[in-house]
């Protein structure tokens, strides 16, 4: 293998490595125009993707012993998700549907675990980290709240109760 193949192996591989979460794209009618202006949409939300060859990948894929089964036809992208992969997910299938599909995704790796497209589509369905979380903290604390507005209640009739009977004793 040449030199410079060797090295773009190596690099594919390590950045394979750095990143838990990555998606396949498949792109089409992708020019340079579009392909700027849909790598400055993924920086905003800190994240990059790397046009790579199929070749490559897949055999860099293969020597870390990643099992990817993909069957793609065109050119290949790389968009590493780093550690939010259901809004970077969201986020491309958002920024496809809005320009004639130019991409297709085709699988991927979340967290260590090969998906398919199939599961991007489920993926990209999910809500983010932040909106679950306060899901799941409003599950808490509603019946917190409701306890506290029983209480109020009970302890506000009380004093309305004292309240009349004082009235009606003093007329």
């Amino acid at each position: 293998m040449k030199k410079e193949k060797q090295f773009l192996l190596d690099e594919i591989k390590e950045q394979l490595q750095r990143s838990p979460s990555f998606l396949i794209a498949q792109y089409s009618s992708f020019g340079a125009n579009r392909a700027n202006e849909f790598r400055r949409a993924l920086r905003k939300i800190g994240v990059d993707i790397e046009i790579v060859r199929k070749r490559m990948f897949f055999k860099a894929a293969e020597e870390l012993g990643i099992p990817l089964s993909v069957d793609c036809q065109g050119h290949i992208g790389i968009i590493f998700a780093g550690n939010e992969p259901v809004e970077v997910t969201q986020s491309v299938l958002d920024y496809s549907k809005g320009n004639d599909s130019c991409f297709e995704l085709l699988g991927g790796r979340v967290e260590g675990h090969v998906i398919t497209a199939s599961d991007v589509k489920r993926l990209s369905q999910l809500p983010n980290k932040n909106t679950m979380r306060a899901q799941f903290l409003g599950l808490l604390e509603a019946p917190m709240a409701q306890t506290l507005a029983t209480m109020e209640a009970l302890l506000t009739s009380v004093a309305y109760c004292l309240e009349n009977k004082a009235q009606g004793e003093q007329q």
